[in-house]
């Protein structure tokens, strides 16, 4: 929780929008007007910016803060020393003996004994692309039981995608405050401070950790102005800050390598700021999904929320895609996923309830993985169900599923191929699927 030194509001406030210019202030006045860099900052504080981007990114692209903060953030770090986190890997990530290729499928991965906080119960599962490169991404399950105590963290290496499964945590960052539970996500940019605290544990959830562009809302082409993730429901907490000395450790993230170094108190000491580039929240429950009115199945990308691109136009680093409750109306249709064989590689991951094309086996917490250009689809049982439904209007009810999808092939880390509770059967579930072929014309 959040100490007697910290001003905080109360009740935590959040500024809806998914990037916009915001600013906001803890302390009345403490806000430059006109001007970003005064000769003489209210309080004495410090001015700093915060770039999220190149300085001379497109207007569209270029993100910035800045910040008036008690000290500037050369004062919250002091001399590195190399430390070792190794359940957290990072791309390239390539073992010899252990064959990424092929159709996996994971049970949660269970709480132990050990008391975890957010760096030491992260569980790397796939890596793809380069972290050095700023190209691919990380596949992560979090474990917590444990709260930072006068220990912060920020990765120079990327922004966070969290995805919680069960358990409530709290983000003190540098921007605000952000609590998060199943069904919501959150985004930490690259570069910003954060301290996690647990609120209701033990706390599981996935991370996709994102090396290359930030993830933006996807463009909506002919679907027009609304519907999917609206920018309204994107929340961004209010400006609060410690001003606190404490001995405290914080730890940074650059390169694929992990570094510590000490200091004598909180680094959450801005007090005010404005700008593009901050930590937001959403709510997964407000995604208003799209689909066929009439028949057929449009392709999984309709159901995008977060999109970050590559290079390559329409061609993501990463996407980030919600299954959740929906009507299905399609008139003689295969009403499921389809079968099929992706250029993108598909990591899976269950919130709550049963995915419609996998009925046994996926279960929350639970993931998946099916790499680029291996072919993956329903099971028997879902087959023969969807084939031999009475297609009447279906409202898909009790399920929330998501998949991290990358351009790159994904590589499984030691810990998913020997430790993670993988299920050797799960290649098994396209065993029943029957050669139903006759060819007698007009034969279904």
């Amino acid at each position: 929780m959040m100490s007697e030194a910290s001003h905080a509001p109360a009740a935590l406030r959040y500024m809806p929008g998914f990037g916009n210019d915001f600013e906001t202030e803890a302390l009345p006045g403490a806000l430059p007007q006109g001007m970003n860099s005064p000769q003489k900052v209210n309080y004495g504080l410090y001015g700093e910016q915060l770039s999220g981007t190149a300085f001379t990114a497109p207007g569209h692209q270029n993100e910035r803060t800045w910040c008036y903060r008690i000290r500037p953030s050369v004062r919250h770090q002091g001399r590195f020393s190399r430390i070792d986190l190794p359940y957290w890997k990072s791309a390239p990530h390539v073992i010899d003996d252990v064959t990424s290729l092929g159709q996996y499928r994971w049970d949660p991965v269970p709480h132990g004994d050990a008391a975890l906080t957010w760096l030491t119960g992260m569980r790397t599962m796939t890596t793809a692309g380069d972290v050095n490169t700023q190209t691919g991404m990380a596949a992560h399950i979090y474990l917590v039981t444990q709260s930072m105590r006068d220990a912060y963290f920020y990765s120079a290496d990327s922004e966070l995608l969290i995805v919680p499964q069960e358990g409530k945590l709290r983000f003190a960052t540098e921007l605000g405050i952000i609590d998060l539970a199943p069904q919501e996500i959150a985004i930490i940019p690259r570069g910003l401070v954060y301290r996690v605290e647990v609120l209701e544990g033990p706390a599981r959830g996935f991370v996709c950790e994102n090396y290359g562009q930030k993830f933006q809302l996807p463009g909506r082409g002919p679907i027009g102005a609304n519907c999917m993730a609206n920018k309204r429901d994107f929340k961004t907490p209010v400006a609060a800050f410690e001003d606190r000395d404490a001995p405290s450790t914080l730890t940074i993230k650059w390169c694929g390598q992990f570094h510590e170094c000490k200091i004598g108190h909180s680094p959450l000491d801005v007090v005010a700021w404005h700008g593009n580039y901050a930590p937001v929240k959403y709510d997964l429950r407000t995604y208003c999904p799209v689909g066929a009115i009439l028949f057929d199945h449009p392709d999984p990308s309709i159901f995008t929320v977060l999109t970050a691109p590559s290079g390559v136009e329409g061609t993501a680093n990463i996407d980030f895609v919600l299954f959740r409750d929906r009507w299905m109306t399609m008139e003689n249709t295969f009403r499921p996923p389809w079968y099929h064989k992706n250029v993108m590689s598909e990591l899976m991951g269950n919130i709550h309830g049963q995915y419609d094309a996998k009925p046994q086996g996926f279960v929350p917490g639970g993931m998946s993985l099916h790499n680029c250009m291996l072919p993956h689809g329903p099971d028997r049982e879902a087959f023969e169900k969807a084939s031999n439904a009475d297609l009447k209007p279906e409202k898909l009810e009790n399920t929330m599923s998501f998949m991290f999808e990358t351009r790159f092939p994904q590589h499984l880390t030691e810990f998913a191929a020997r430790e993670a509770p993988l299920q050797d059967d799960y290649v098994d579930c396209w065993d029943g699927l029957e050669r139903k072929f006759d060819g007698t014309p007009g034969v279904k």
